[in-house]
């Protein structure tokens, strides 16, 4: 047993599941460190480009605090707080930049929604270039930070901020990966190639992430805001992109069609190996009302969770996953539900990887 097993060990024989969340504990009141945890999350309080409401940034400290509130007992992960999950302190640079940038990226956005009249040109033409480089700072950030987590045997979630935070970590996997698909859970397609003059924008965040050419499918679930440049983009990818909208989940759902035979759909797309991306707004706004640009609709809480066990339980190994978009908004409930929704992530994906033992999945 190495040095880091037998720290692991020791914690988990002395910590109660059934106590309250420690305050002075860590993610879900865990007592373990990311050096030793098998699952670690990674916080990027960045939200420079976000076009409607804001509060993203504050999106992995809300949770981190309400994580304390979630119950560790699962009925088909009963030793998933034995796992070894933690959570790294969000890295001051970054939230830094940040908040620098998101007043000027503001200002930008409403000169642009105002026509980009020749008053303020001087002011605000810089501001695209200037969002623009340093976003592919944060993404070299995050790829070389996933990256050394990957390489060090770790599974790692992201946990924005918003939706254009993970690109990094997706070319850490196109790294180490040679093919893979992303299932998205999303409101909105963010196949924009920019949007608002910005590159690394979070409505363009699957756009860029296509052009990795890893990523042979991108599938995506709830989708029910999308412009005619994306709905050609999906038609003319020859397959490489698969809608499965709100609009078509309904009219399955109005035609007495099972979940469980609309998930097989969806999983049927899906190749050995899948990234998943979840936009919180993909769930209905009254889970997430805080999120950046809530839409009528949305997959209920146990819709996700359950096609999320169903692609573990199909044999599909998640890679990698981020959780986006969990604004705290007006209450506390929002990050009451990313909390919840982020524990099934890791923990599924743990199942996946062959780190957890769940019922009814054969083990590796």
């Amino acid at each position: 047993m190495s040095k880091n097993d037998a720290a692991l060990a020791k914690k988990i024989a002395s910590f109660d599941p059934n106590a309250p969340g420690d305050v002075a504990g860590g993610l879900f009141g865990l007592p373990f460190t990311p050096e030793e945890a098998q699952v670690v999350v990674v916080p990027v309080p960045w939200e420079v480009t976000v076009s409607y409401r804001a509060g993203t940034a504050e999106g992995p400290a809300a949770v981190h605090e309400a994580s304390l509130q979630v119950d560790l007992y699962d009925p088909d992960l009963p030793e998933a707080w034995k796992l070894g999950l933690a959570m790294e302190e969000a890295d001051e640079t970054i939230a830094a930049a940040s908040r620098e940038l998101r007043p000027k990226a503001a200002d930008y956005i409403e000169w642009v929604e105002a026509g980009e009249p020749e008053e303020g040109l001087k002011k605000h033409s810089s501001v695209p270039g200037h969002v623009t480089v340093e976003g592919e700072k944060m993404l070299n950030w995050l790829k070389d930070k996933t990256g050394a987590l990957l390489d060090a045997g770790k599974s790692v979630v992201v946990l924005g901020g918003d939706h254009s935070t993970p690109l990094g970590y997706m070319h850490a996997l196109a790294e180490r990966h040679e093919e893979f698909a992303i299932l998205q859970f999303d409101a909105h397609c963010d196949l924009r190639p920019s949007y608002e003059g910005f590159k690394y924008s979070h409505a363009s965040i699957m756009y860029n992430a296509l052009e990795l050419p890893q990523v042979k499918k991108l599938v995506q679930v709830g989708i029910r805001d999308y412009c005619q440049q994306e709905a050609e983009l999906i038609e003319t990818s020859n397959g490489r992109v698969a809608l499965f909208g709100q609009r078509f989940l309904s009219d399955e759902k109005f035609a007495k069609k099972s979940w469980k035979k609309v998930c097989g759909k969806i999983i049927a797309q899906l190749p050995k190996k899948v990234y998943i991306s979840f936009d919180i707004d993909g769930l209905d706004p009254k889970l997430c009302p805080g999120t950046g640009t809530p839409v009528p609709g949305g997959l209920e809480y146990e819709e996700a969770t359950y096609l999320l066990r169903a692609i573990v339980r199909a044999g599909i190994q998640i890679i990698g996953c981020d959780l986006n978009e969990v604004a705290p908004g007006d209450t506390e409930w929002n990050a009451i539900v990313g909390a919840r929704l982020l524990y099934q992530l890791c923990n599924w994906m743990a199942v996946s990887q062959g780190k957890l033992a769940a019922k009814g999945v054969a083990a590796e």
